[in-house]
């Protein structure tokens, strides 16, 4: 486990950074890179553990050695019940696994470095902010995103209906004037409710309109093109896209 062990993150922005990186590592093992991950976890190989480190990579590997152990550890044996499930359970309990060990870690840090009341409370607030790796893998982040969407639309259109008679000829003015932009600016709300605030299906960061988006047209999850390593260009060629997770999704006995 080369991941940089040494480093020891001091304040709460240095400890919620270090989550984040271990997060994207473990994240990307659970999808863009999921096959090498499932091949990693022989069940013919001893105890193995899913490690992620802050400069967001991961690693499968044997537990530490000394004892007690420098961090808190991961889950142990995770590659023992990878035949005797169905792999998305399998991956889904690997996922839950991972979300208990980042939490682990992170407030490891926190006991170790002191922090009081607030600083803890302000912490788990801003982990709390992000998917659970469980959430991500399981596509349930983009569930909860849709449903949060549709009540803030709903709540928005009773207030839009409430301002529309005073801003009416406004509006009108507006539409005579730019019809052709009008039309332009549908397209990008259409597309910005298509997105919402969806996440990330391979980091599980929220959808940001200035960057590039691809979304699998197999289990329907969005996903940063340089996540997935697609341009733009390369999207232009792609008649069905599918995402690494699926692509790689192959029938287990």
């Amino acid at each position: 486990m080369d991941g940089g062990a040494a480093y020891n993150p001091r304040t709460v922005e240095e400890v919620f950074r270090d989550f984040k990186g271990r997060r994207a590592g473990m994240i990307k093992a659970l999808t863009t890179d999921v096959e090498e991950f499932y091949q990693q976890c022989d069940p013919e190989k001893e105890n193995l553990s899913l490690y992620g480190f802050p400069s967001e990579q991961w690693e499968v590997n044997l537990p530490a050695e000394e004892v007690p152990p420098e961090l808190p550890e991961p889950a142990l044996g995770i590659n023992f019940a990878r035949d005797g499930m169905q792999e998305k359970d399998w991956l889904s309990l690997v996922a839950v696994h991972s979300d208990a060990w980042l939490l682990s870690v992170a407030f490891y840090f926190g006991a170790r470095f002191g922090f009081d009341k607030a600083d803890r409370k302000r912490l788990f607030n801003m982990i709390s902010d992000l998917p659970t790796i469980f959430e991500v893998v399981t596509g349930t982040a983009k569930k909860q995103v849709k449903e949060k969407s549709s009540v803030s639309n709903h709540s928005s259109n009773k207030s839009k209906s409430n301002s529309k008679r005073g801003s009416e000829s406004q509006v009108k003015y507006t539409k005579g004037i730019q019809s052709k932009d009008e039309d332009e600016e549908g397209l990008e709300e259409e597309d910005e409710d298509e997105h919402g605030d969806a996440c990330c299906g391979a980091c599980g960061e929220n959808y940001a309109a200035d960057e590039f988006w691809i979304c699998c047209d197999i289990c329907e999850k969005w996903f940063h093109g340089k996540c997935v390593k697609i341009t733009p260009a390369r999207a232009e060629h792609i008649k069905q896209y599918k995402c690494p997770s699926c692509t790689n999704k192959r029938a287990r006995p």
